[in-house]
């Protein structure tokens, strides 16, 4: 792409944002508000431990 097609699309971007349309990529301020408060690794963690605790629980009901 040339540099006037990169100004043009550039300018037709920016119309389309000033008129109210939804900008394609959203901002870094929105990406961290949608983010969880609690890491994928911590999740896994604390579902781990849950799990396991009801299986225990249920084998000891069950077999003793």
């Amino acid at each position: 792409p040339t540099q006037f097609e990169l100004r043009q699309k550039n300018a037709q971007f920016a119309n389309a944002v000033r008129s109210g349309k939804k900008a394609v990529k959203p901002s870094r301020q929105e990406q961290l508000s949608k983010r969880s408060p609690i890491s994928l690794w911590a999740l896994g963690i604390i579902l781990f431990v849950v799990v396991g605790g009801v299986l225990f629980e249920l084998v000891r009901l069950i077999f003793l």
